[in-house]
This record gives structure tokens, C-alpha cells and sequence, in this order.
């Protein structure tokens, strides 16, 4: 069948905080010119929010900007920060880390605790009430190109394709969405977005993105062990100085407690699981307290951007930009990125608009990258830039301090004494070889605070239609067995956090077979990018597949 398409001004690809405020501000400019602007939002969730998973604690600073009076507005930044803590943990303790110590990027007084889902859910509305269209439950499955090579447009995938690669009796073609430009936003490893970058080169003259993995759960707290405004980060136990990564802890309004785990995907064990490690993180003496007598709500997880400065691409592309997470604008010492998101879409959404009316189309929206580099965003990300390549070097006990102190300097002084350090090469390049790493035991869970992989992805209320094509592509199916498994122990049964991939064997351990489980998905591309022959290739499912988080 020949697939039916619709014409926009400017089509968004995802209804993360990046898309929606990009989709909002192009129509704030519309109404304040008094000239029109046709947008387009199409997300791959079942419903707007399905898919977003973060911390999160939120700096309101973008979106003072895009929506001044959003509290009046019912905005759902409810629980503002009254006690914010930091912690390095040991085995069987922890210590406190003055607040004083900490550089003024790191106080999180003036933010708020919120669901990152229910915000854009939010955002949602304000966007549809200004005549946004917003269309869940498509995945945007290919970037369409005109004649010149230039962007035109996407297209979202068929529906109905079988296990076999055939139309079944439901199937129904993708449809095409035309546009003067087109907003990429799918969030972090976008599978656009790593079409764009191939085509483009736009990571071409910037540093190796890097990543984190984050595992998160929400609780429904013992009323007599809440503390509403509470925000404790901590980092040590139970990763070792060699692996980065950290906790975060906030108990929101209403009893809950949003507890997280974020693990650097530069480790090099191939035997570490960062999902067992979140469950061991949880049995710490000063963290099981908050939890026990509770009542587990949701899991989900979800990769993040780490590279900074150093790691973001050109944004830019004939017809169209990256934004958000597509692109990595996450402050990796704050553990946030919802506000820089926002920003970059705001700003790409002003370079569009002035584009369209100028009689322009499908062209580099300049203006977009001269605006970020005069941001908040590049400013603030400047002044961090330091602190995950010198974390990676020297390990949590020296390279987390001198990453502060270089904030210290570059915040005081404008400078930083390392210049600009290198992140040097991907997370999958990182592992070692099995044969050189010690296998790591992790206790048994103890169904309190601690739980197995098949119980969390439960609660995650993933669901994918079974009658279709794995998403989860294998370049090369000989090389799971065949290379991965001697030389890594096929470290893809461990990373993934939701029991995606499996190797099977006969009952006397014989004949391993590389098995994927689809259905599990979260969608979180931690395959995607620590496979260490970087063979999987994670690729949209149908519309509507996934997680469908109701809080997080």
C-alpha cells in the first residue's frame, strides 16, 4: 500500500520536555505575530509520558521562561526541596558532605521534586490548547529526504507486520509527515538521531558521547519514615572507586519516595549487573530505613547522556536540528537535564519559526546553534565539563573531588586548570575480558527492598505486540556465541536491566544459544550502546509497544 502524508511547518519528533516546549514556543510566536504555524508532535508511547523516566528533581529555570505563570496553571512542580543532602557511602555507614562544600551549581534549593511524566503530560495540554497536534502511539521509523538530501520530513512505522516480516490481517502503512523542518527529540540513542549522525557526521569533530544507565523505582512510603522535600544524593558503596555512578533519593508529595541508581556505562567488569547492583544499593544501612514498611509502586529504567560539553554534535542538519538528550545536554554532576532540554527546544523552536516566515525551508537553522552557545545551557555545562572525564581517570575518591574543585575554579575564575580533558572512547570499548575480571556474587533478594529482574519489568506495565519483528536487531547473530560469550561471558544477560537476552543452554551446559526476549524491552538502549562489538541495533518497535510508566 502506498502510505498517505500530511504537510507541516515544523514536525516534532518526541513529547519528552525538549519536544513539547519546542511545540509550545513556536505557537507562543505564532500568537504574538500573529501569524500562523503549523506543528506536529508524534510520540512513540502508548500516551505522552509512557516512556519518560527520570530522577527527577527539576531547576525551574526554563520553565519560568516558556510558561511564567505555570503555577497558577496547575503546573505539577508541587514539592519544592527543603533538605538536600550528600553522602559518600561505605559497606556499612556513610558520611555527610557539608553542603558548604558543595559549588552553587549543586544546590538544589529552589527546585522541585516532580514526576517527569506527569509534567509533560502537562506540557501536553498546554501545547494542545494552543492548536499543537500531538500523536501518541506512532514511532517515527525513518527520515525522509528530498531530492537535495536535505530532511523533509518522517515517517512512522507500519502497523501490523507479522513475526515473519509479512502484512497480517491488521496491517496498516505508516503514515508520511512532510515538513519545512523537522525537530528531532527522541531522547537519548534517538534511532533518528543515530541515522542523522551517520549521514551528517555530525559527531564527527566532538568527543565519543558517553552514557550512564538509570535504574529507578517508586515507592509508597511508611508515613512515619517520609520526609516531604527530602533530596539525598550519595555516591561509594557498592561500586567500587573504579566505577562511576551514584544514588538519588527524593520523597515527593503524597508518601512517595523516588529512589534511582545511575551507573557510568564505562564500567569494566563484564560480570557487573547494574540492575543488581541498584537492588544490593537499596539494603545500605542509611538507605533501607526509608523503605521498609513501604509498599513498591512502579521500575523502570532508562540511559542518560554523560558526555557534556565535549560530546555534544552539530545540531544542526539540512531541514531540521537535534534537541534534548538527542543531542546531550544533561549536567552530569547535578543528575539533571529536563531544564537544558527544554531550552534547547525553546531556542531550536525560535530559529524554525523565523526560518518559516522568512520564506525559508529545509535549509541549517544556524541561528539555533548561536543562540545555544550564548544559553544557560552552554554556560552551565562549560563549568562541569571537567568532571566526568576526571571521575573516569582517577576514580570515585581523587576524580570526584578534583572534578569539584574544578568547578570551583571555573566558577569563580572563569577558567579550569585541566583546559578541557578528553573522554578518550566509548562505553563499549571499556570492558575488560572475563578472563581478567573477578565474577561478582550478588545476595539473593529478599522480596523487602530488594527484588528480582521479572517482578520489577512487571511493574513497569511493559507490553509490546507479540505478532511483530523483534526490534532488537543483531548485525551479526554469530557473534553473541561465537565472540561476545568467551571473550565477555556475553555481558548483554547482565547489563540489561529488564532480562532482555539470555544464553540458554542444554541441561549439561552444552549448546549455548542467544536468546532475546523482546517483550521485556523498556526501552532504555543500554544495549545499544554497551554492546562491545556494538551489534545490537535498537530500532522502534510499533507505536504504542513498551513501558507505559504512570508516574516516574
Amino acid at each position: 500500500m502506498s502510505r498517505e502524508s500530511m504537510e507541516y511547518d515544523v514536525v516534532i519528533v518526541g513529547a519528552g520536555p525538549a519536544g513539547l516546549s519546542a511545540a509550545i514556543r513556536l505557537k507562543q510566536l505564532a500568537a504574538e505575530t500573529g501569524k500562523e504555524i503549523s506543528v506536529c508532535v508524534v510520540e512513540k508511547g502508548s500516551e505522552v509520558g509512557a516512556h519518560i523516566l527520570s530522577g527527577a528533581v527539576i531547576d525551574p529555570v526554563s520553565l519560568n521562561e516558556l510558561i511564567p505563570d505555570w503555577k497558577d496553571r496547575g503546573a505539577p512542580l508541587d514539592t519544592p526541596v527543603k533538605d538536600d543532602r550528600f553522602y559518600l557511602l561505605g559497606p556499612a555507614g556513610g558520611m555527610r558532605l557539608p553542603n558548604f562544600l558543595m559549588p552553587p551549581l549543586m544546590n538544589n534549593h529552589g527546585n522541585y521534586i516532580v514526576s517527569l511524566g506527569n509534567v509533560c503530560r502537562w506540557l501536553a495540554t498546554q501545547a494542545e490548547e494552543l492548536g499543537v497536534e500531538i500523536y501518541p502511539g506512532f514511532a517515527a521509523a525513518e527520515v525522509l529526504y528530498d531530492e537535495t538530501g536535505a530532511v523533509y520530513g518522517v515517517a512512522t512505522g507500519d502497523m501490523g507486520i507479522g513475526k515473519d516480516g509479512e502484512p497480517s490481517d491488521r496491517f496498516t502503512p505508516g503514515m508520511e509527515l512532510h515538513a519545512k523542518y523537522t525537530l528531532i527529540g527522541e531522547g537519548v540513542r534517538g534511532s533518528l538521531a543515530k541515522m542523522l549522525m551517520a549521514k551528517f557526521g555530525l559527531d564527527k569533530d566532538c568527543e565519543p558521547q558517553k552514557f550512564g544507565i538509570g535504574i529507578k523505582e517508586l515507592w509508597q512510603a511508611d508515613p512515619a519514615r517520609h520526609k516531604e522535600g527530602l533530596v539525598v544524593h550519595s555516591f561509594g558503596w557498592p561500586l567500587g572507586s573504579d566505577t562511576g555512578g551514584g544514588t538519588f533519593m527524593y520523597h515527593m508529595k503524597g508518601g512517595l519516595i523516588s529512589i534511582g541508581f545511575v551507573i557510568h556505562l564505562n564500567y569494566k567488569n563484564p560480570y557487573l549487573s547494574p540492575f543488581d547492583e541498584f537492588q544490593r544499593m537499596k539494603t545500605h544501612p542509611m538507605v533501607r530505613p526509608h523503605l521498609e514498611g513501604g509498599k513498591r509502586l512502579s521500575y523502570g529504567a532508562r540511559a542518560i547522556t554523560e558526555g557534556g560539553l565535549q560530546s555534544v554534535p552539530k545540531l544542526t542538519f539540512p531541514g531540521g536540528a537535534l534537541i534534548g538528550c538527542s543531542a546531550g545536554f544533561v549536567n552530569v554532576p547535578r543528575i539533571k537535564g529536563s531544564h537544558n532540554a527544554m531550552k534547547t527546544g525553546m531556542m531550536a523552536a525560535e530559529a524554525a519559526f523565523e526560518a518559516v516566515h522568512a520564506g525559508r525551508q529545509r535549509d541549517e537553522l544556524t541561528a539555533y546553534t548561536a543562540a545555544y552557545k550564548a544559553s544557560h545551557v552552554y554556560k552551565d555545562l562549560k563549568k562541569v565539563k571537567n568532571v566526568k572525564p576526571l571521575w573516569s581517570r582517577f576514580g570515585t575518591y581523587f576524580g570526584v573531588p578534583l572534578g569539584a574543585l574544578d568547578m570551583w575554579v571555573q566558577t569563580l575564575f572563569g577558567f579550569s586548570p585541566f583546559g578541557t580533558l578528553r573522554h578518550r572512547k566509548a562505553d563499549y570499548a571499556s570492558l575488560k575480558p572475563a578472563a581478567k575480571s573477578k565474577k561478582i556474587a550478588y545476595p539473593k533478594p529478599d522480596g523487602i527492598v530488594s527484588f528480582d529482574k521479572l517482578s520489577s519489568v512487571f511493574l513497569s506495565n511493559t507490553n509490546h505486540e507479540e505478532d511483530q519483528p523483534a526490534h532488537l536487531k543483531l548485525k551479526d547473530p554469530s557473534i553473541p556465541i561465537g565472540s561476545n560469550l568467551p571473550l565477555y561471558d556475553e555481558p548483554a544477560q547482565r547489563y540489561c536491566p529488564a532480562g532482555v537476552y539470555e544464553v540458554m543452554r542444554d541441561g549439561d551446559g552444552s549448546n549455548p544459544r542467544f536468546v532475546i526476549n523482546a517483550q521485556n524491552c523498556v526501552h532504555c538502549k543500554t544495549c545499544d550502546i554497551k554492546d562491545p562489538a556494538q551489534n545490537i541495533n535498537w530500532t522502534v518497535p510499533e507505536g504504542g509497544g513498551g513501558p507505559n510508566y504512570p508516574n516516574m
